[in-house]
């Protein structure tokens, strides 16, 4: 599970980690991105344009948008058996890109919320997730382009805290996810990163509220 996630960097360090050939003007950093919100992400290895996707995919097919609210999240294990997923795995993947991403550790007492965490690669550079794309057209005529998050059993880090973690692609691989053609080839880019290259602390638990969506949220908390 993918739920939440940040892009904290400023614009001229998303352009020069991606070489990036455009980034959307309204572009701005993001500490707490919840599903149905806009997320910024790529299609195309060659122009590398980076443009605005709703978080929640929405198949072509569909015929209610509300299914997007379910599918916020993929996983590697079925791409290429689940209706909603299947062709946009063969045709339509993306990178969405992130500086890092939030999971919830039960709190004890069943009326306790869930303690946030904040899991970010060591030297704090922003990264890409593996994600698919889908367009779908209201009965207006208006576009929506769509993506959902490919999610992995999570490495000895994050399996701390969750069992599953979201896709992350090197600066290298995240290349190969949008070109190669290959199906095994792709599957063999959907693992778990290496967790030596990653860390993690608790936050504030301001983050549980998707309205919240400034830098209290990737504050360092202090628990008991």
């Amino acid at each position: 599970m993918c739920g939440r996630f940040t892009l904290t960097v400023d614009a001229e360090q998303l352009v020069l980690s991606f070489g990036l050939k455009g980034i959307p003007t309204d572009w701005r950093p993001r500490y707490n991105v919840a599903p149905t919100q806009p997320v910024l992400g790529l299609r195309d290895g060659e122009m590398r344009q980076a443009e605005w996707f709703r978080w929640g995919l929405i198949p072509s097919w569909a015929k209610d948008p509300a299914i997007g609210n379910r599918l916020i999240n993929a996983r590697a294990e079925t791409l290429d058996e689940k209706p909603a997923f299947r062709s946009a795995f063969a045709s339509r993947r993306c990178l969405i890109l992130a500086d890092g991403f939030y999971e919830w550790q039960s709190a004890e007492g069943k009326r306790s919320p869930s303690n946030p965490y904040l899991f970010r690669l060591k030297d704090g550079s922003p990264f890409a997730l593996a994600g698919l794309w889908d367009t779908w057209w209201n009965e207006a005529g208006e576009t929506v382009i769509s993506c959902t998050i490919i999610t992995c059993p999570a490495n000895e880090l994050v399996g701390k805290i969750h069992s599953r973690m979201p896709v992350i692609l090197d600066r290298t691989q995240c290349w190969g996810w949008l070109e190669t053609r290959g199906l095994s080839d792709l599957k063999a880019l959907l693992k778990p990163y290496p967790a030596e290259n990653m860390m993690a602390y608790p936050v504030e638990r301001a983050v549980n509220n998707p309205a919240v969506d400034d830098p209290v949220c990737i504050q360092p908390a202090e628990r008991g």
